[in-house]
């Protein structure tokens, strides 16, 4: 079969960058997408090359191979080009050519209509070479004749100087430049511009940037005129106006009385009128965010050229924003940047939703500058402290370890062990940093840090409180009566209030790094080498407060009911169990019914990796709670470990007692106890009520699926976990029908599929990712972490790599995680000690492996292949080690 020259938009989709060039596969991939792309299609890149070889070019060609970047301007090369160019334009468009582009132009009804006629070269508008302004697009061309005339003009403007220098500068060759041409509807533009999902200038990524005139954008991409200028922030649901620069706007393009276009004086009214009014501009803002979710899949920032005909926006281009500027602490410019996932692979270890990264990205840079703000350290604007690679979240460790240096003095590697994971250091200044003048400012400033935490902490009950009732009225709502706007409005709302939370949260989660850093530092004054080991061992079973653990217990409890419950020991001891008919086979009167409806009502909000929207909640599907009951009561001599973890505590302070008696020190010492127990019971609590709103989210979420199920729009209502919300709040807008949602959102899910595959790197160095971190002789009898809980147990191995698996692990086993979540603790009942890839002191499974009193060893690199499921360990939470056999 003969290959098509011309391609449509569907065609072209299915095609490659290679044979319809960049700007044609981005504009195939919009249309294909639901996006308004003028009518139209692509020439393909064969029928340059066959117009090449047609006209005998290639020895013209092959004679300036050699040619450099800086030569391209000497008049020899100068004339060379020129002799090239001009061949092009006398040469023929094989016949064959010709006549299919004049049959598919006419199926278009585009044949005697005004076009653009665009060059789309094969390495165009990449992620690494935009081709910015280097090739020619021609406007208003009618007639077919005249449309083959502006193709060979396209070809020819890949042999200019500027196209030759740019290509040797980014070192393509001129065999891997080829030619495709878009060819689409001129829309009768009212306005056109450019718009950029960051701000080019600055490299902020949490601005859109426009830029608009009236009648058509070549006046704007040119640089003619000083346009309209449009600064929005994205951070928000509907984006948020901060600037608008009327510009001068002397001239405007348009059509001419011909082909071609003109450039012509603007009107004293144009020139003061602003383009577009605040809600164009705003919803510009969200198609804008929209081309970037669909094309930069929420990771490059892209640049878009934009129409308005007076009723809809079209987009004409769009491409990846290049050679961004990354904004950072100024001191460490010429430095690496380090992205590690230490601490998110905890907490976020999944690839995330798309719509869970949308919440969490705007969240999670207030949350890494919370702590550095409330030490009254100036943080720079725009940052860029997360990211996502092969879809899952990464933080800027470059940023947070000179921001912990600069405000308060703490040294890279002690940043490195509260997040977990295994990093490398920046370069800071030799010498003390609490030296000097600048290290009594970082003095004052830990102690204003902790008065800021003590001042968070006083008011956290208040905060705890109105969050908590937000969330119990928001799912008091009916969300099927609401009509769009007004679920816009909740949207608006339930994201306000989550990411306003995030920095609360974030100081007071680190609060307990605080306290245990200076409890580990007291131990050490008197036992030297043992501070951390003897502050896990006083942290030992302390808390009735400590929410994370009170899961456990409580369905430790539940196990003990069951047990004396005719009807649910049947059930739970049935030989074929049924998580999903647990109310079917216990009546709603038993005594545990009673007890797990009020664990579900005081903890249902939790789930299994809850940090992403699109994973259930417990009270939504209970089955893995039920499972870890029946696991209970199958395990043999389990039992409630309270008692023990009251002996190693009391051991850990009759040793103090006995050396310091009554003296400050040990008074300083019970103090920082104290306190270090209150902050990891913030910390857990905290944890708690911030995914108390994912619950509303949820529901919310699931009725606007419900409804664009209903219009057809997506296949199944949980597809909308799949949909960024700048797309969903456009179609509740009544700006766009849905159209193409549908292709994207299964385009999505197969992504995550294949990138949930993967095993993704820890750490990330500029954009390369660096080799997974490994114990140096994985065959070796000892692991090295970091210990987190104090004591040491043997049992079996029990390698456990998602909470699904849990019914693998027996009591005494010694369970082995790549990192754990909240939705992990029921297991750690039934676990003799812990051992994870990643954590740190802060993780959640360090907290409550100390609060149970279980020994654990994190951040053991390559654990998770080193061991061998059912191989004996000792773990010692005291020393850090692990030891096989």
């Amino acid at each position: 079969m003969r290959e098509q020259y011309f391609l449509n938009w569907d065609e072209a989709f299915n095609s490659t960058a290679a044979q319809v060039g960049g700007k044609g596969h981005n504009l195939a991939r919009l249309y294909r997408y639901g996006f308004q792309v003028p009518a139209g299609g692509v020439l393909t890149s064969k029928v340059y090359r066959d117009f090449l070889e047609f006209n005998g070019l290639q020895d013209s060609i092959n004679a300036i191979a050699s040619i450099k970047a800086e030569d391209v301007l000497d008049p020899a090369i100068e004339k060379l080009l020129t002799e090239i160019r001009e061949k092009i334009s006398n040469g023929q468009v094989p016949e064959i050519c010709i006549q299919e582009l004049s049959k598919q132009l006419t199926f278009l009804k585009l044949v005697d209509k005004p076009v653009a006629v665009r060059s789309s070269a094969t390495a165009e508008d990449s992620a690494t070479a935009s081709f910015a302004g280097v090739h020619e697009s021609f406007l208003n061309i009618s007639g077919l004749s005249n449309i083959v005339k502006a193709i060979k003009d396209c070809y020819a403007s890949l042999w200019t100087p500027r196209a030759v220098a740019y290509r040797r500068k980014m070192g393509f060759g001129d065999d891997k430049v080829a030619a495709a041409v878009v060819i689409m509807e001129l829309i009768p533009a009212a306005a056109a511009g450019v718009a950029f999902s960051c701000d080019p200038r600055t490299g902020r990524r949490d601005r859109i940037a426009i830029s608009a005139n009236f009648g058509l954008g070549e006046s704007v991409v040119s640089g003619y005129v000083e346009p309209d200028e449009y600064l929005l922030d994205s951070r928000i649901l509907i984006p948020k106006i901060l600037t608008k620069k009327i510009g001068s706007k002397k001239q405007c393009t348009r059509p001419g009385p011909g082909n071609g276009t003109e450039l012509v004086s603007s009107s004293d009214w144009a020139n003061k009128q602003q383009v577009l009014d605040d809600s164009r501009i705003t919803e510009l803002g969200l198609l804008t965010l929209r081309v970037y979710e669909a094309l930069g899949s929420g990771i490059a920032h892209q640049d878009m050229e934009w129409a308005f005909d007076g009723n809809r926006f079209f987009v004409l281009q769009a491409r990846p924003v290049t050679n961004l500027r990354e904004p950072n602490f100024p001191e460490i410019a010429g430095q690496p940047v380090i992205w590690s996932n230490a601490n998110l692979k905890d907490v976020m270890p999944q690839v995330q939703s798309t719509i869970t990264w949308n919440l969490a990205s705007c969240m999670l840079p207030r949350m890494m500058s919370a702590s550095l703000q409330a030490a009254g350290y100036h943080v720079p604007p725009g940052i860029n402290w997360v990211r996502l690679y092969k879809g899952r979240g990464y933080f800027n460790l470059s940023a947070v370890q000179w921001g912990f240096y600069d405000s308060m003095g703490f040294m890279p590697g002690k940043t490195n062990e509260f997040f977990g994971g295994h990093q490398p250091e920046i370069k800071v200044p030799d010498g003390n940093p609490l030296g000097g003048r600048k290290g009594m400012k970082r003095v004052m400033r830990q102690i204003y840090y902790i008065i800021n935490i003590l001042r968070i902490q006083g008011s956290a009950e208040k905060i705890f409180k109105d969050i908590r009732e937000k969330a119990d009225s928001w799912n008091q709502l009916n969300f099927s009566g609401m009509n769009e706007n007004e679920l816009i409005s909740l949207l608006s709302e339930m994201r306000k209030k989550y990411v306003e939370f995030g920095p609360s949260y974030m100081i007071l989660g680190s609060s307990a790094s605080v306290y245990i850093e200076m409890l580990a530092r007291a131990l050490d004054a008197d036992f030297p080498g043992r501070g951390y080991s003897l502050a896990n061992g006083l942290l030992a079973g302390t808390s009735e407060k400590m929410t994370s653990a009170q899961h456990g217990y409580r369905l430790m409890e539940l196990a003990q009911t069951a047990q004396i419950d005719d009807a649910a020991r049947r059930y739970f001891m049935a030989e074929h169990f049924d998580p999903a008919a647990f109310q079917n086979e216990i009546p709603a009167g038993s005594q545990f019914r009673i007890e797990f409806e009020e664990f579900l009502k005081d903890y249902g909000h939790r789930g299994i990796y809850e940090s992403d929207l699109i994973n259930p909640r417990w009270r939504e599907d209970p089955g893995y709670l039920l499972e870890n009951v029946r696991a209970e009561l199958l395990s043999p001599g389990y039992a409630d470990f309270r008692k023990a973890q009251a002996e190693k505590r009391k051991a850990v302070e009759k040793e103090i007692e006995e050396k310091l008696k009554w003296s400050f020190r040990r008074i300083k010492i019970s103090i920082c106890v104290k306190q270090a127990r209150k902050g990891a019971e913030m910390r857990e609590m905290a944890r708690s009520v911030l995914v108390k709103p994912s619950e509303s989210s949820r529901l919310v979420l699931q009725d606007i699926g419900r409804r664009l199920v209903e219009k057809g729009i997506l296949n199944e209502k949980t597809d909308v976990y799949h949909c960024a919300l700048p797309e969903i709040i456009d179609i509740l807008a009544g700006h766009w029908d849905g159209t193409g949602l549908r292709i994207l959102v299964e385009d999505r899910k197969r992504m995550r599929e294949e990138f949930s595959e993967l095993e993704p790197p820890d750490v990330i160095i500029d954009e390369v990712p660096q080799p997974l971190a490994q114990q140096h002789e994985v065959h070796g009898t000892v692991l090295s972490g970091l210990g987190v809980a104090a004591g040491s147990a043997s049992g079996s191995a029990r390698l456990i790599r998602h909470p699904g698996e849990n019914s693998k692990l027996v009591a005494g086993d010694v369970l082995v995680a790549p990192s754990t979540d909240p939705g992990w603790t029921p297991m750690f009942l039934r676990a003799k000690a812990v051992v994870m890839e990643v954590g740190g002191y802060l993780s959640h499974g360090a907290i409550v492996a100390r609060e149970y009193g279980i020994p654990a060893v994190v951040n053991v690199p390559g654990v998770m292949k080193a061991l061998k499921d059912g191989e004996q360990l000792t773990v010692d939470g005291d020393e850090g080690k692990v030891y096989r056999g």
